[in-house]
């Protein structure tokens, strides 16, 4: 529960209200995260957070204001990596900072990239007006800035979009799929340390720019 007002005054929430909104979004991020938005229900979400039903809709009125709230926070959280791609820096050396701050994200936030990912398979009903305008215009600013690289003879010629839908597949791959690759994987691996070391030779043999 944030800041709301009352009788021309901004009240913020109490204590226990900020503790009892934490629950619920921890709850439903692990609900909505096993089962999708249309296997979820607030009674589901309200259990797991130890509250009752009535008293979880105190704080969200509904199962989709509850799904929004968690979907609004985890976009800013899934674009800060790219945003950190510093056009001054070193082409290669950004572009791979890049696909391990996007790999931490996977390793760190496994629970979060499901619930993404189950949004974008469902059409992305309620996240459609972020992925049109916040995104498409953090990607359009650094297509742009990879592009450029590019025509600088620093990076190799790859599509700058379908360079960053590769980079995401193949580092979130690692968080929606987490049972198969471990299930694959030998006990004694570190799934998320191999991948950063394979991904680092696999974007330095792809991108390198041939010598002038």
């Amino acid at each position: 529960m944030t800041a709301y007002q009352l009788d021309g005054m901004i009240k913020q929430p109490t204590r226990i209200q900020q503790k009892n909104t934490a629950a619920i979004l921890e709850a439903a991020l692990q609900v909505f995260s096993q089962h999708g938005f249309r296997g979820a229900t607030l009674d589901q979400i309200a259990d797991a957070a130890g509250l009752s039903k009535p008293n979880l809709l105190y704080y969200f009125p509904s199962k989709e204001a509850v799904h929004k709230t968690l979907l609004d926070g985890l976009l800013k959280t899934w674009l800060d990596p790219l945003r950190a791609m510093n056009p001054a820096g070193e082409p290669l050396a950004e572009i791979k900072s890049y696909v391990r701050r996007k790999l931490k994200l996977s390793r760190d936030f496994p629970r979060e990239s499901r619930l993404f990912a189950n949004e974008i398979l469902q059409g992305a009903p309620r996240i459609l007006d972020a992925i049109s305008g916040d995104l498409k215009q953090l990607v359009d600013e650094k297509a742009a800035v990879i592009e450029a690289w590019i025509a600088q003879g620093r990076l190799a010629r790859v599509p700058a979009r379908h360079l960053l839908f590769s980079i995401w597949a193949l580092t979130q791959h690692y968080a929606d799929f987490d049972v198969q690759v471990r299930t694959i994987l030998d006990k004694d691996h570190d799934p998320f340390a191999e991948a950063g070391d394979f991904l680092d030779v696999l974007f330095d043999r792809l991108l390198r720019a041939a010598p002038i």
